[in-house]
């Protein structure tokens, strides 16, 4: 045979295989997107029971539940600043049937937190944004200190001695206080704690003088009477709490912080398998019963899909790179 005919059938047989082999793999992301999914899946919340995290995740995995028709089964898996919910994602299967409630802190400032990260960026895929929220200014119920101003003076008159809990080293309840301490100019000792409700249980036996919790935790003891909301970091006020004022309405300039939970898989996750959670998720989010729900927890529905979530977090990771700079934090 002529060696060019035979050069080309060769390309012509490889091609062929190839484009057989690259539809095998189309039909077999399409079949499994559309039998998806056919067992229990596992939501891995990389904090304590009890944290923001937590009660985003459990809202949303029961719906997720009803709308599959299998149960979502929620694991916390807290510890290292979010690290070991992160590998217990990474030691999952590809497939779809482990997930990730990812935050802030996991997605964005462990980036520049950490000189040592057991994962990058490109470990995870973004599926959707799940609840942005403002954090929330909170002393004791019955504390002395009744507004921002008096804080300050407080501050002021005690200069480090007065403390503030958080929920971890470089979680934005950490990075908040930074940054108050910073637009303020007071003196304040940081004692972090192992989650968001220890940290807000520290506020209330007065252990330490105030914390910037997430809206979502702090809601069920601002309901309960057993802190005092001084101001919310958004640039609006919150509609469950109207009297409160933001930090700029406060007397605190240039004091805008946001945090945010979204569902992440693992890089290499089918991403017909992707596309088939988002638009779960995106269903769930546009139901006006959930919606209000998360109004409730002091913030408003994701609404970006798994290509804007990802530019997202990318963008969370250069301005909390710059906030983790200035405030001096490190962690190892």
């Amino acid at each position: 045979m002529n060696a060019n005919l035979y050069g080309n059938a060769a390309r012509l047989s490889w091609l062929r295989m190839a484009g057989i082999a690259l539809l095998a793999m189309l039909c077999s992301g399409v079949a499994h997107a559309a039998g998806y999914p056919d067992r229990p899946v596992t939501l891995v919340v990389p904090g304590p029971p009890g944290g923001s995290g937590d009660i985003t995740a459990r809202l949303l995995a029961k719906e997720l539940a009803g709308s599959w028709g299998q149960p979502v089964l929620v694991e916390n898996r807290p510890g290292g600043g979010g690290i070991v919910g992160v590998q217990a994602l990474m030691r999952a299967p590809a497939d779809g049937y482990t997930l990730m409630m990812g935050n802030t802190g996991v997605n964005a400032i462990n980036y520049s937190l950490y000189p040592k990260l057991p994962y990058t960026p490109a470990d995870m895929a973004g599926i959707a944004d799940v609840l942005v929220f403002s954090n929330v200014l909170v002393v004791k119920a019955d504390s002395p200190v009744r507004n921002v101003a008096d804080l300050k003076r407080l501050a002021s008159a005690q200069p480090g001695r007065l403390t503030f809990s958080s929920s971890g080293i470089g979680q934005t309840t950490h990075l908040s206080g930074e940054l108050f301490k910073l637009r303020t100019g007071i003196d304040a000792l940081h004692v972090p704690y192992k989650g968001a409700n220890l940290g807000l249980a520290a506020v209330m036996s007065g252990e330490v003088a105030f914390m910037f919790d997430n809206l979502p935790s702090a809601e069920g003891q601002l309901r309960a009477g057993t802190v005092r909301a001084l101001a919310v970091t958004g640039t609006e006020r919150v509609p469950g709490l109207p009297q409160v004022p933001t930090m700029a309405q406060a007397g605190v300039d240039d004091f805008v912080v946001t945090g945010w939970f979204g569902l992440v898989a693992r890089a290499g996750t089918p991403q017909p398998v992707i596309d088939a959670v988002h638009r779960s998720v995106a269903a769930i989010l546009a139901r006006k019963e959930f919606a209000q729900r998360l109004q409730q927890l002091g913030g408003r529905p994701g609404v970006l899909g798994p290509a804007a979530f990802d530019a997202f977090m990318r963008s969370e990771r250069d301005q909390w790179g710059k906030a983790v700079k200035a405030s001096g934090a490190t962690a190892e």
